[in-house]
C-alpha cells in the first residue's frame, strides 16, 4: 500500500501569475482596519495575497497595480512605501533574486 501524500496548499503570485506552495511566498493583508501589511506569519485577519520572493514580481505587483486589485482596494502612499522599503529589505538580505 503506497504512502498518502500530505496536501500542500498553493497560491498564485500576482506579479507573474505563477503557482507555488504557499509557504515559498510572502502574504500581503489588507487589514479590516483598510491598511495593506506584509504578513509575515500569513495568519493575519483580512483579504490576503501572495508575492514571490522575487524583486521583479514585487515590482510588477506594484507597478501595475495588480496587488490594488487582488486586495480589492487602493493602496495608500504609505503603504505602497513600506512594501517597497520590505522588498527592498529582502532583496538587501539575499533572499530575492534581481
Amino acid at each position: 500500500m503506497a504512502a498518502r501524500t500530505r496536501h500542500v496548499p498553493v497560491r498564485t503570485c500576482v506579479g507573474c501569475r505563477d503557482t507555488t506552495a504557499k509557504r515559498e511566498l510572502v502574504r500581503i493583508v489588507r487589514t479590516p482596519e483598510g491598511r495593506v501589511e506584509v504578513d509575515p506569519t500569513g495568519k493575519r485577519p483580512g483579504r490576503g495575497a501572495y508575492v514571490h520572493r522575487d524583486y521583479r514580481c514585487w515590482q510588477a505587483a506594484l507597478k501595475r497595480d495588480r496587488l490594488a486589485h487582488a486586495l480589492r482596494t487602493a493602496i495608500s502612499p504609505q503603504d505602497r512605501q513600506a512594501l517597497v522599503a520590505y522588498a527592498e529589505s529582502l532583496r538587501e538580505k539575499g533572499e530575492v533574486t534581481t
